[in-house]
C-alpha cells in the first residue's frame, strides 16, 4: 500500500540503488537540502 503525502509532509524513509549499484537512504541526507521528483511512467503524457 502506497502512503498518500500531502504539501508540506515529511518524506517517509526509503531506500534505493545509485548508479553506482550503493545504497541511499533519505535518513543518510537528513539537514541537507534534498528534492524528490515523482515522474508519470515513460513514455506516458503528463
Amino acid at each position: 500500500m502506497m502512503a498518500k503525502l500531502n504539501l508540506g509532509d515529511e518524506a517517509p524513509d526509503f531506500e534505493a540503488l545509485t548508479d553506482q549499484n550503493q545504497t541511499l537512504r533519505l535518513r543518510d541526507l537528513r539537514g541537507q537540502t534534498v528534492i524528490l521528483y515523482f515522474y508519470p511512467k515513460d513514455d506516458t503524457p503528463g
